[in-house]
């Protein structure tokens, strides 16, 4: 694997777990305020309004569900990376992501929704350049090495479905800008790795239907 390759696998493993981490983070938040009562301001010599006894363990056992929940979620991404070393022209790339259906949204990034709830995200797509987000206003100016297309399971419709919606699109855009498929890790996408990651999927849906 030469310097280049080397280059955007860390680039777009930096790229993706930024994004994901940071759209975990966020809707945490939104969770968390959500489910949050109004504060009421204790009033002196009021027991009523002091924690329980056990509000620490309560919270550290919320906190052991939530890492648990995060353990329990698998990312599947692949790249498209111009050839020859070469760049995609910003609005060209723009023009065929929205070609394919995807939408500019949350953290700056392009998805692909099932149906019209914004939340119900199939995969998405962010730019191997950092910091992996697409400034729309300036599109016309940029040089992107290369994209990274990734899901995030489980997610609003079955795994091996969604995997096959994102590996219909990665091919239409490889097609449409003349770019080179990868793997995760920088390696031409062949037959028989996509045929892994797909079976890979299944079994992680297997896995999380009988626990």
């Amino acid at each position: 694997m030469d310097g280049l390759r080397w280059l955007l696998l860390l680039s777009g493993l930096l790229v993706v777990a930024g994004v994901y981490f940071y759209s975990r983070r966020e809707r945490a938040k939104e969770e968390e305020q959500e489910s949050s009562p109004e504060r009421l301001e204790p009033a002196l010599g009021d027991e009523s309004l002091a924690p329980p006894a056990d509000a620490e363990s309560a919270g550290a056992t919320d906190d052991e569900d939530a890492e648990d929940a995060v353990a329990e979620q698998k990312i599947v991404t692949v790249r498209l990376v111009a050839r020859d070393k070469g760049t995609f022209r910003g609005d060209q790339l723009v023009l065929s992501l929205r070609g394919i259906g995807m939408r500019h949204g949350k953290f700056g990034i392009f998805h692909r929704y099932e149906g019209t709830d914004e939340d119900d995200v199939v995969f998405s797509v962010a730019s191997l350049a950092e910091p992996g987000t697409f400034n729309l206003p300036n599109i016309k100016e940029q040089r992107i090495p290369g994209i990274s297309m990734f899901m995030v399971l489980p997610g609003p419709m079955g795994g091996a479905e969604s995997f096959d919606l994102m590996m219909t699109a990665a091919r239409a855009l490889s097609q449409a800008l003349h770019a080179e498929l990868l793997d995760e890790s920088g390696s031409t996408l062949s037959i028989q790795r996509e045929r892994y990651l797909r079976e890979e999927i299944i079994q992680y849906e297997h896995g999380i239907s009988v626990a």
